[in-house]
């Protein structure tokens, strides 16, 4: 019988899981990290064998499905997750897609949201029970979603009224806690993503310097909801036998 694994959907290369992964590793928990954002039908491991489910960020939008059909499939995928149980992360682009896959609207922001800004706690759930009502997160997007029925809204920001939310076994986010600083600096490798930068009036150096006054509160933020998601994989991971 195959190992059951966690399942990583990147998009493209720079938005890597990041502190996800490390936290997933640190349990002994395989994974596997695949990008089918434009395969109509792509191989995947066998759903049962599936101990959980991460859909990383992307420039796309959620419902791009005829530039990337791969996206309804990951859609598919996270409702399929959620309906039986399986632990489910979005980040960004993630977050949205399990949003509209639960059915969610998907629109354009007033504005693009990017460098680092402050999100308020909605409610004390245990994933952001160690922080206090407002903090500083790294924010990358145009595009906004809706709450899906019946999701339980965690956070917001003043651009954004669903920053991050939770739907039975899914946990979406908006933001990006799982950047580290050499994934920051990939990021500021990668043209596209310089050009939004600019665009929303930033710049590398500023945002350096807003990562390194930052990062200090958001790692064990991170720590405490990559590793409580790690958990629960790990705990399905063993009903998978």
């Amino acid at each position: 019988m195959t190992q059951p694994q966690v399942l990583i959907l990147q998009h493209v290369p720079w938005e890597k899981p990041g502190r996800i992964l490390t936290n997933l590793e640190e349990l002994g928990l395989d994974t596997l990290t695949l990008n089918i954002a434009k395969k109509k039908k792509p191989d995947l491991p066998d759903f049962d064998q599936v101990a959980g489910v991460v859909i990383m960020g992307g420039p796309m939008g959620a419902t791009d499905y005829d530039e990337y059909p791969g996206l309804k499939v990951e859609a598919k995928l996270a409702k399929a997750a959620v309906s039986v149980g399986k632990p489910v992360l979005g980040v960004c682009l993630g977050h949205q897609i399990i949003a509209t896959a639960l059915g969610a609207k998907l629109s354009r922001g007033d504005a693009p949201e990017i460098g680092f800004g402050p999100i308020k706690r909605v409610d004390k759930h245990d994933y952001f029970s160690m922080w206090d009502k407002q903090i500083n997160v790294l924010h990358w997007h145009n595009d906004v979603v809706g709450l899906p029925a019946d999701a339980q809204l965690l956070a917001r920001s003043a651009g954004t009224k669903v920053q991050a939310f939770r739907f039975a076994s899914a946990l979406g986010l908006q933001f990006h806690l799982e950047v580290s600083a050499p994934i920051l600096e990939e990021w500021l490798a990668e043209p596209s993503m310089v050009k939004d930068l600019k665009a929303a009036g930033g710049s590398k150096s500023q945002l350096r310097e807003a990562f390194a006054a930052n990062d200090p509160q958001l790692q064990p933020l991170a720590e405490q909801v990559f590793s409580g998601f790690a958990a629960r994989c790990n705990t399905y991971a063993k009903t998978l036998g």
